[in-house]
């Protein structure tokens, strides 16, 4: 990896890009870091570092925020109201036969797509910053920690309606610096984005760490989320490809097909998305105890809803694996993969073309998305483990969505500089 960027730096173009990317990502961090007009930075510190130590859910809330939501920054919202849409839109593409035709359409349906998702996202960010700063002026955003109700100079309406609109502004920068990313620069820009979210919060928990406990226990975190990861990127590499041989046709006076070729069906078909499902799932419970802190029998479920609440663990753990086989299940589906296989004159050997296809693709799917499903959930696991063991989540840094994210961008970012340098290198073609 190391020797592909070194390449990639000699290599003009590449080192053009290389560098706007990292531009980009140094323009996000400053956003991420720059409070909103009416915040209190001071009173704000000290009340999320309290709220943190207190509550763990905190912890992974500004994991995932890359430490810019308990900021109130003008990037507090993060990329997170863009991946909602992304999903929300994916997700209606099967149900809505107006965004399926858009998809069959080609780029100019994609265009309108992503139009779309844009549109949504506005949407998604104006509630979410109206929640957040009204729960910031009332003290529900950090419930129970003394100082909560003091991080905003005012609390009238103008001052409030300010801080949403920097709040919705920010998200639309993030997007379009995501765009860029991905026009001008290398990788795909929202993962990139994502990347630097969660990369942006580990040193200061491997200092963390370090000063809270002693120099053993730092040194064998770093051993086991090393082995963590090596772990992850052996399981997002693994795949199951299915031979599929196309037969000769003749197309006017010319020859086509014959040729072999396969189907790659990865293990973790799903990617990060059902984590992030059942996150959000679990998460509305615990948002219904914030805002209405005084009913009785949310009062008796809040114990449940801790992260290491061992019943907790296992509802996300079955979350996990239905929403894992509930999102392979509508972003593949075999009886049109066998179809389109059959129209142009592929098939597997030993498999007949049209439904005995679909039937052995949906076979092995489902079979292989087992285990695929079992690891994403032991992998979410871990954050919620290690605070059971050590008393706090966010000093472990190697788990659940962080870990997915680090190794699924990297990996993909690494393949693309690859694909680049290979375009670029012609040692030994006439050889």
């Amino acid at each position: 990896m190391l020797t592909a960027f070194a390449r990639a730096f000699r290599t003009p173009d590449l080192r053009k890009k290389l560098l706007f990317t990292l531009f980009m990502i140094v323009v996000f961090r400053i956003g991420s870091i720059l409070p909103t007009p009416n915040v209190n930075v001071k009173v704000l510190k000290d009340t999320a570092d309290a709220a943190k130590d207190q509550n763990q859910l905190y912890g992974l809330v500004d994991l995932f925020s890359g430490g810019a939501l308990l900021k109130l920054s003008v990037f507090a919202l993060g990329i997170m109201p863009y991946i909602t849409a992304s999903i929300i839109l994916q997700l209606l593409t099967v149900v809505i036969p107006r965004l399926e035709a858009l998809k069959k359409e080609g780029q100019a349906g994609t265009t309108k797509i992503t139009q779309y998702t844009r549109y949504l996202t506005i949407g998604l960010a104006i509630l979410q910053a109206t929640g957040i700063v009204a729960m910031a002026s009332t003290g529900q955003l950090f419930q129970g920690v003394s100082g909560g109700g003091d991080v905003l100079y005012d609390t009238g309406v103008f001052p409030i309606i300010t801080m949403v609109v920097c709040m919705v502004a920010g998200t639309s920068v993030i997007m379009w610096l995501g765009e860029l990313v991905t026009d001008r620069g290398v990788g795909n820009g929202m993962s990139i984005l994502i990347f630097t979210q969660v990369v942006a919060v580990f040193p200061a928990q491997f200092w963390s760490i370090y000063q809270t406990k002693n120099g053993f226990v730092f040194a064998i975190v770093v051993l086991v989320g090393l082995a963590i990861m090596a772990g992850v990127v052996f399981v997002e590499q693994a795949q199951r490809r299915i031979p599929v041989q196309y037969a000769k046709r003749m197309v006017g006076r010319r020859m086509y097909g014959g040729t072999s070729t396969y189907i790659p069906l990865k293990v973790n078909q799903a990617g990060i998305i059902p984590v992030i499902f059942a996150s959000s799932l679990l998460y509305l419970p615990v948002l219904a105890t914030q805002l209405w802190p005084n009913t009785k029998w949310l009062q008796k479920i809040q114990p449940y809803l801790q992260p290491s609440n061992a019943w907790h663990m296992a509802v996300f753990f079955v979350f996990i694996i239905f929403f894992t086989y509930f999102y392979v299940a509508i972003t593949f589906n075999p009886t049109e993969v066998a179809d389109n296989m059959k129209k142009y004159g592929g098939f597997i050997p030993g498999i007949r073309p049209g439904r005995p296809t679909a039937e052995y693709l949906d076979y092995v799917l489902t079979r292989i998305t087992t285990p695929g499903a079992l690891y994403l959930g032991l992998v979410a696991l871990i954050p919620m483990v290690a605070f059971s063991l050590l008393k706090a989540s966010q000093d472990f840094p190697f788990g659940g969505t962080s870990i997915l994210i680090v190794v699924g961008v990297g990996l993909d970012t690494v393949k693309q500089i690859e694909s680049q340098l290979q375009q670029r290198n012609y040692e030994g073609f006439l050889r």
